[in-house]
């Protein structure tokens, strides 16, 4: 069995929906990050960079429990486990993980960052503003060109796609019009129809 602590966030639902996504059994336990719950000793014995998702396995890879934290870690490590959703060609593979990398280190910081400053900032800060929503509409452009080329990021359906379409969910939080993005759009629409998809996104239901 598997327990997954998160919450409401691309990050957390990235995990949720993996798990759908395998048909994996799993207890949730909500962390309500706006409580500050990812700060309770116990949250920061899991993790100690007291950031949501955490999952714990209850047979890891040695039949031994295994606890771990970073959304795309636990990607990789749910798609060893199930032998699903990361392609088992060499080179299949490296470009499956080349986006999600992509997302890792790109999409998620970087719309995050748009986040705080259009939704969160105690104060309006014309600066941050352009700058991250700028970023944020070349990041949908590097997206739109690989969708006009490929049906997924990867070529097939993959964790890359899975870590990705929960940020772009929140594309009217960044001030995006997906019309504007017609490949994105696409890619969106039908990720958002896999009924795997849908459960995972209501994960947890608070």
């Amino acid at each position: 069995m598997i327990d997954l602590y998160t919450w409401t966030t691309p990050n957390g639902r990235k995990v949720s929906v993996m798990l759908e996504e395998c048909g994996l059994a799993y207890n949730t336990h909500p962390v309500n990050i706006g409580k500050n719950e990812q700060f309770k000793p116990e949250f920061l014995a899991m993790n100690p960079n007291h950031r949501i998702p955490v999952i714990v396995d209850s047979q890891g890879p040695d039949g031994k429990p295994i606890t771990l934290f970073e959304s795309g870690a636990i990607l990789v490590y749910l798609a060893g486990k199930t032998g699903r959703f990361l392609p088992a060609a060499d080179r299949d593979r490296y470009i499956a993980l080349q986006w999600l990398m992509f997302q890792m280190g790109g999409v998620g910081p970087m719309f995050g960052q748009a986040h705080h400053f259009l939704r969160s900032a105690p104060e309006q800060v014309p600066y941050g503003i352009k700058r991250y929503t700028d970023e944020a509409r070349r990041l949908y452009g590097v997206l739109e060109k690989r969708l006009s080329q490929a049906p997924f990021l990867a070529g097939e359906y993959s964790i890359a796609d899975i870590a990705t379409y929960p940020w772009i969910a929140r594309h009217e939080w960044h001030k995006v019009d997906l019309a504007d993005f017609p490949a994105v759009k696409r890619w969106y629409d039908t990720i958002g129809r896999r009924p795997a998809v849908v459960r995972g996104m209501a994960v947890p239901a608070v």
